[in-house]
């Protein structure tokens, strides 16, 4: 299983590309934006943060418990951020989309949807999961609607769930998509075309 948590994913938008040391720098460059970690766990653009942070990611893609990947903009062949799929639970058959960043001049470019469509795909098609949960800060409006708006079910508010880098403790919403309900989700949900042709 650890094998297959070191695939490529792509498609004519995004390649997914699993993280490694050597795209430290790039990823650097890019979380000198502190706006990207308003509601974050970390602040990435804190020096030493970003090497601890790929280097705890790859070590829980070697025990078996998280997919990390970086993300490359085909239209640019650009570095454009990170994501994973992350606390799998082999027995449970579950996973979990997120620690997703996107910087700014990507974000509402068809990037995240097109990332997103893969790593369901992996988790569902060729992990064989369940169950795939994706959490956001409830103030994070903007994040929940691109949430929403891939079809996962929202599932509950847990209050005051989990102190973010400012020491802010956060009431963390929680969704998730079934198994289940991949083959509808992917019809009405991922327009197919649109992804292919790179939108």
């Amino acid at each position: 299983m650890i094998d297959q948590l070191h695939t490529i994913l792509e498609n004519d938008r995004v390649i997914l590309r699993p993280l490694e040391l050597a795209h430290e720098a790039e990823l650097q460059a890019l979380a000198k934006d502190k706006d990207l970690w308003v509601y974050g766990l970390a602040d990435l653009s804190r020096k030493g943060e970003m090497n601890n942070y790929i280097s705890k990611a790859m070590q829980a893609r070697e025990e078996g418990t998280c997919a990390v990947w970086t993300i490359i903009d085909k239209r640019t062949n650009m570095v454009a951020g990170c994501t994973r799929l992350a606390e799998i639970s082999w027995k449970d058959e579950r996973g979990q989309i997120g620690w997703t960043w996107i910087a700014r001049k990507y974000q509402g470019s068809g990037l995240n949807k097109s990332m997103k469509f893969l790593i369901l795909q992996f988790g569902f098609e060729s992990l064989k999961l369940n169950r795939i949960e994706l959490k956001a800060d409830e103030r994070n409006v903007r994040s929940r609607r691109a949430i929403q708006g891939i079809g996962a079910t929202e599932e509950g508010i847990l209050r005051q769930h989990m102190k973010i880098h400012d020491g802010y403790l956060r009431n963390t919403v929680f969704y998730s998509i079934l198994k289940s309900e991949w083959e509808e989700i992917k019809k009405k949900r991922f327009d197919l075309q649109f992804l292919n042709q790179g939108a």
